[in-house]
C-alpha cells in the first residue's frame, strides 16, 4: 500500500513539475493567434455576441494575465461564449506562446468616447 501511495505522490509532483516547466514561445505564436486577431487585432472593436461590448486589445499586456485569463475562460470561471470555445481548443502550451507574444506587442490605447 504504501509503495502505491508513493507512486501517486511521485505522479503527482512530475505532473505539476511540467506544468510549471511550460514556458511560451511568442515566435511559435503567429500560427496560433488567428483565431485572435479578429476582434483583439482591430483598435475600437466592439463585439455583438452576446451582447455589444467593447472588446479589449491585449497587445503590452502581461503574459501571466493573458494566461491566466485563457485558462479562467477554459474552465468556465470567466463567462464569454466564444471565448471559451476559442480557449477549450488551446492546450497549455499554446496559451503560454498566445500570451507571451501578445505580451511582447506594443499596447494599443483607444481614445475614450
Amino acid at each position: 500500500m504504501k509503495k502505491i501511495y508513493a507512486l501517486l505522490v511521485l505522479a503527482g509532483v512530475a505532473n505539476a513539475a511540467s506544468a510549471a516547466d511550460i514556458v511560451g514561445d511568442a515566435k511559435a505564436a503567429p500560427a496560433k493567434i488567428e483565431m485572435c486577431i479578429g476582434c483583439h487585432g482591430i483598435p475600437g472593436y466592439k463585439a455583438t455576441f452576446p451582447e455589444v461590448f467593447q472588446v479589449p486589445m491585449i497587445g503590452g499586456q502581461s503574459a501571466k494575465y493573458i494566461e491566466k485569463a485563457l485558462k479562467a475562460y477554459q474552465k468556465g470561471d470567466r463567462k464569454h461564449p466564444s471565448m471559451k470555445g476559442i480557449a477549450a481548443s488551446l492546450s497549455d502550451q499554446d496559451m503560454a506562446d498566445i500570451a507571451a507574444y501578445y505580451s511582447q506587442q506594443p499596447a494599443q490605447h483607444t481614445a475614450a468616447k
